[in-house]
């Protein structure tokens, strides 16, 4: 008997910002059964995919990032480190794929890669790999052949985030502008690597700024594979330390929205869970998150110990994806 021929998927609609507004406004127990309505459609509902996420190259980004403790312009307590070796990745990846991770993720406090770091984390992709780990590094900002070389090393994926809507972008960051992380995801997509992109909420933009963030996600051409949504960690010495606290069912909302809009899409529920009760991250869940950073740090901030998510994950009956 002949193989059916699989159907295209069909192409993602486009969004206004308007429209995620609307979203936005449902009464909550609407938005969630939306989107829970979307994830089931595209997920195991109770399958949560697992990554962690390691500083290789900490401190000393010539970038001034508001919301960034490694930036050499603010004065914060992170010390600029150099790259780690590759030994010590290796074992860092080790550990976190005893631990039930199956992506591990490196990012190195630069602007952009020299040729001579790209070689070394070149390295570092092939030796996790090896190991039978996804791999995904967040770099900065691409120079032209550099995303090729990462691809010939075996990376699965290139994080680099859009941080915010464009209205509210340089009130965010001043060192470049959005157009140059644009730049570096064509780059990472004309290579073939699968693109991880999301953004940061809680800096103090308004409701219409997440909305418009989560629809030029959606509307990129394809929609990133991962979304990682982070809720901002005020760390003292930066540009945002006093920024207002977000509504928590502010960021529940804006998973769910995330989640309608790109229903293919890993949605990642990433920085800022530390400070989430294990009641908010089941609402995020609930919400269509379905991956996380798991491990004790994340970049130079902290994160929910291995052991308490194990125990929350068993908790809600959740599984690793």
């Amino acid at each position: 008997m002949p193989a059916i021929a699989k159907k295209p998927d069909p192409s993602p609609r486009k969004w206004r910002t308007e429209e995620i507004e609307a979203l936005f406004a449902l009464p909550f127990n609407d938005l969630i059964y939306r989107a829970q309505e979307v994830h089931r459609a595209h997920f195991d509902a109770n399958a949560v995919q697992r990554s962690t996420l390691l500083s290789i190259k900490t401190g000393g980004c010539s970038e001034d990032c508001g919301y960034c403790s490694q930036s050499a312009r603010h004065d914060t307590e992170v010390e600029r480190e150099s790259l780690l070796s590759l030994e010590e990745v290796v074992a860092a990846a080790t550990a976190a794929r005893e631990q039930g991770a199956s992506r591990f993720c490196m990012g190195a406090a630069w602007r952009g890669p020299k040729q001579k770091d790209l070689e070394q984390v070149s390295a570092m992709v092939r030796a996790v790999k090896d190991l039978g780990m996804e791999t995904c590094v967040t770099l900065g900002m691409l120079q032209q052949g550099q995303a090729e070389q990462l691809k010939a090393a075996g990376l699965d994926y290139y994080n680099h985030n859009l941080d915010t809507a464009p209205e509210f972008y340089a009130q965010v960051i001043t060192s470049h502008c959005q157009e140059d992380r644009f730049d570096t995801l064509a780059k990472v997509r004309d290579a073939g690597i699968n693109v991880c992109c999301g953004g940061i909420v809680g800096m103090g933009e308004s409701r219409r700024v997440r909305a418009a963030l989560v629809a030029e996600l959606a509307n990129m051409d394809p929609p990133p594979e991962s979304v990682p949504i982070n809720h901002l960690v005020a760390i003292p010495g930066t540009p945002l330390e006093n920024a207002a606290a977000l509504d928590p069912f502010e960021f529940v909302r804006t998973i769910a929205c995330a989640r309608i809009a790109m229903p293919r899409s890993m949605v990642r529920l990433s920085a800022g869970r530390e400070q989430m009760s294990d009641e908010l991250q089941a609402l995020c869940f609930l919400a269509g998150a379905n991956s996380i950073f798991y491990g004790d740090k994340l970049l130079t901030a902290d994160n929910p110990e291995a052991g308490h998510d194990e125990k929350l994950f068993a908790r809600l009956g959740l599984k690793a994806m």
